[in-house]
């Protein structure tokens, strides 16, 4: 929805004091159309475009509405907007947004929360957006996660439109459920991402079912073939399953935290970004029990891998135990997991590992 956040991320200074004149001026446009309730509920909105629709009679369809969609990105600009605020060191705006977001977040709670954490809209659209954006208090996000987890493994398919598919395997994945975000990355039936490839798609579909079960097409007025939306499950995969993540204290890349997490089925993943330093890589092997992690990381950043289900007693970089490795200048266990600190450099670690 607002391009800077690209930039927050990757923390170009100057593209965000190009920007900012515009990002204020679209949050004030927001902050009057929303007015002293704050909640936006006025003006022309697709809402979740395209969520999962059926017409089995007693089967329920997923409809978000809208103005709980528009009043938690309207949250989600404004938070935004305090924090480029603090990046570019406008303490006044930043006083002023972080305002703003602490009545909007109280208003989304008291219009579209019940007191045990359920939301008027009870669908994976909606609590994905509520615990993306932080909208809800700290004491009900465990039970609002529950919840959408709760809904995946009961439809056991994925039912999220343009605006909840982006969020939702990362959410399930924040608070601990990697084997529902699994679940819906695997599927193949309709709908799900893995679908259309049963109808010979090589690109993303605008519509989940643009080719429906029975071999004929949807809407022909309106069913692109070739959509970004719901490709937006590359960043999760990118994120999650290959494990290469922007250090938030440190953006850009600057630090870069590697961090894989195994599961699916998957024996293997590997990926690449090209950062404004060189290529970052991460890629991974699970065979007869052991695993192995190869890691690229530029010349002038530094990087913090998490290696799961691992020993620190057990583990080697290029053959050589951990603390004798060149490159490394830390390395510690925490619970089943061992984390190392790297400087530039390719590196190969192994280890025996109960992950599947």
């Amino acid at each position: 929805m607002l391009p800077w956040t690209v930039y927050l991320s990757y923390g170009d200074r100057r593209i965000l004091e190009e920007q900012y004149p515009s990002m204020k001026a679209w949050v004030e446009y927001v902050r009057r159309a929303a007015g002293d309730r704050f909640i936006w509920n006025s003006g022309d909105s697709y809402g979740d475009w395209l969520t999962f629709a059926t017409t089995v009679p007693d089967y329920p369809g997923a409809t978000t509405d809208k103005d709980l969609i528009q009043t938690a990105y309207f949250a989600r600009s404004t938070d935004l907007l305090r924090a480029t605020g603090e990046v570019l060191e406008k303490k006044e705006d930043a006083d002023f947004f972080a305002g703003l977001l602490a009545h909007i977040r109280d208003a989304f709670q008291k219009e579209f929360v019940t007191p045990n954490g359920r939301l008027s809209s009870n669908t994976q659209t909606a609590y994905s957006l509520a615990l993306a954006f932080d909208l809800l208090p700290e004491s009900q996000r465990k039970e609002a996660a529950e919840r959408l987890a709760a809904d995946v493994r009961a439809f056991h398919h994925i039912t999220t439109g343009f605006l909840g598919t982006p969020l939702i395997c990362q959410v399930l994945s924040n608070y601990g459920y990697f084997d529902e975000a699994y679940m819906l990355l695997n599927r193949t039936e309709y709908p799900s991402w893995l679908y259309p490839i049963t109808k010979a798609a090589t690109t993303i579909w605008e519509r989940w079912d643009g080719i429906k079960p029975d071999g004929s097409f949807q809407d022909k007025s309106m069913n692109s073939f070739n959509h970004y939306a719901y490709g937006a499950i590359g960043e999760w995969i990118y994120r999650v399953i290959a494990g290469i993540e922007i250090d938030p204290k440190q953006p850009g890349y600057k630090n870069i935290l590697i961090q894989p997490h195994i599961g699916g089925g998957l024996s293997f993943a590997k990926g690449s970004v090209h950062s404004m330093y060189g290529n970052v890589a991460s890629a991974w092997e699970l065979k007869d029990g052991k695993m192995t992690l190869r890691v690229e990381i530029p010349a002038n950043t530094t990087a913090t891998v998490r290696l799961p289900k691992a020993k620190l007693e057990q583990m080697t970089e290029s053959g050589k135990p951990l603390q004798s490795s060149p490159g490394i200048s830390g390395s510690r266990q925490s619970d089943d997991a061992v984390f190392a600190e790297l400087g530039s450099g390719n590196y190969v670690f192994s280890y025996e590992s109960s992950a599947q």
